[in-house]
């Protein structure tokens, strides 16, 4: 019989008791703060999307954030980040580019068509870049990062990093680059924020995924929760 395909990250995380708890703990703290609580969150999101800046101020090792391909080719959202990290590659602002994501149903890495439309651009020669294949989502490509910049030493200082995605996801990648130990900047890949439709759902849903995660890990360390704590650090 065929090997039956690993379950998907939306099935993990419906399996996950920890998710659930999590997601208890941001209702009931919506439904007592009358909704304030999301508005805080929000505000957080709107602030980092509308004021990051497009450089960083010295330079750094550059992790650019994958998205899901579309033909096995960057879609627009993942375009907009490899443009910016080509644009500091060409300033001199990447020590190195470290492309992150696996494959998300297609038939190569987020990270290998990232790369490959970089060469395709014009990357210079010069700018090491390192992939990383193995993620899902964005806490698994900071993790993954993490391991690649220490390599055999677990316990080794992390460089500075920037954090280079698009500016409705730049909440998320900061909140749990800070909770695994970087010292990280982030850096929009669109040259401004535009308040579209698609870009105020977006910026709404990042809002309520950053309640969910800050929440959950503020209750799991405050009860001694050990295992549900982990799942960030």
């Amino acid at each position: 019989m065929p090997a039956a395909s690993p379950p998907s990250r939306l099935q993990r995380y419906l399996a996950d008791l920890d998710v659930w708890h999590a997601a208890l703990v941001s209702v009931l703290a919506l439904a007592l703060s009358g909704g304030l609580v999301f508005v805080g969150y929000l505000a957080h999101v709107l602030r980092l999307a509308w004021r990051s800046p497009l450089r960083p101020p010295a330079p750094m090792v550059v992790l650019v954030f994958g998205r899901r391909l579309e033909h096995d080719e960057p879609e627009e959202d993942y375009r907009h980040r490899l443009r910016r990290a080509l644009a500091l590659a060409r300033e001199a602002l990447a020590e190195r580019l470290m492309l992150l994501g696996g494959a998300s149903g297609s038939s190569i890495s987020e990270a290998s068509a990232g790369h490959r439309w970089l060469l395709r651009e014009g990357l210079p020669r010069e700018v090491a870049v390192q992939l990383e294949h193995e993620s899902t989502d964005s806490l698994e490509n900071l993790r993954q990062a993490r391991g690649l910049l220490r390599g055999d030493d677990a316990s080794a200082p992390l460089p500075p990093v920037a954090l280079v995605t698009s500016r409705y996801h730049l909440a998320r990648c900061q909140l749990l680059a800070r909770r695994l130990g970087f010292a990280s900047v982030p850096i929009a890949a669109e040259p401004r924020l535009h308040l579209t439709p698609r870009a105020l759902r977006l910026l709404l849903l990042e809002s309520a995924y950053l309640m969910w995660i800050d929440l959950g890990v503020r209750w799991a360390t405050l009860i001694g929760h050990t295992r549900m704590a982990s799942r960030i650090g």
